[in-house]
């Protein structure tokens, strides 16, 4: 079952696709169901697309199918309180192909991380504007790459780490990890017994080997992001 805001955006996305067969872009859809920001609108996609009644095209950032219609998905609860602008009726024109765009969303961007030695992590109130096509379901942020103990991971110094937050990964993938509630780092986990093995991915640096109640991870990497002067 769908909330209010998720049917409201259902409907309006179907409707903006009848007419022009073009996706609304974040900025549209946001005014249209009055939010205060972007990241509203994305986390309503990922619900939509999570609950199987859209999803992205691939390589579109601009691009949404919608696989289900808005029609009889909302509660009568839902229904009884909404207050949703009425989406412009749509004509009986066939669906074109939607085309791409360049919707980015702001995520919060946590300061610099070591790929090397591990170093304090800095949190302030910057932000980084990501293509929202890099991102799937949940809430991420962004830690700028400092070091080289990942190039062989293709990780590279300067580089923006586009990283989910979580607090459970499995061995082999490559998490931001808070070493003794101090610092953190970007490395491979792997688990050795009680021992957790944070693994770099250069052959000159050494693995790095702490208690498991040393270690917690914050999240694992979603995506990179590169800026090429």
């Amino acid at each position: 079952m769908l909330t209010r805001k998720q049917h409201e955006l259902l409907r309006f996305i179907q409707a903006r696709l009848e007419d022009s067969g073009i996706s609304p872009s974040f900025e549209e859809m946001k005014e249209a169901l009055d939010l205060k920001s972007k990241s509203g609108v994305h986390r309503l996609i990922s619900a939509l697309e999570e609950r199987g009644f859209i999803r992205r095209l691939p390589n579109r950032a601009r691009a949404l199918e919608v696989l289900r219609q808005a029609d009889d998905t909302l509660s009568k609860s839902a229904k009884s309180v909404s207050t949703a602008k009425p989406a412009a009726p749509a004509p009986r024109s066939a669906p074109r192909i939607p085309e791409a765009a360049n919707d980015v969303i702001e995520i919060p961007l946590h300061g610099r991380i070591a790929a090397g030695v591990p170093i304090e992590a800095l949190e302030g109130q910057a932000t980084l504007s990501v293509p929202a096509a890099l991102l799937g379901a949940g809430d991420h942020y962004a830690l700028e790459v400092s070091g080289d103990s990942m190039i062989e991971a293709g990780i590279l110094d300067g580089d923006f780490a586009l990283v989910k937050r979580t607090n459970t990964a499995r061995d082999g993938e490559i998490v931001v990890a808070l070493v003794r509630g101090e610092e953190a780092t970007l490395k491979y986990l792997r688990r050795e017994g009680s021992k957790v093995v944070l693994d770099p991915a250069n052959g000159a640096y050494e693995p790095q080997i702490y208690g498991s109640d040393e270690v917690e991870v914050q999240g694992k990497l979603a995506g990179l992001l590169r800026r090429y002067h």
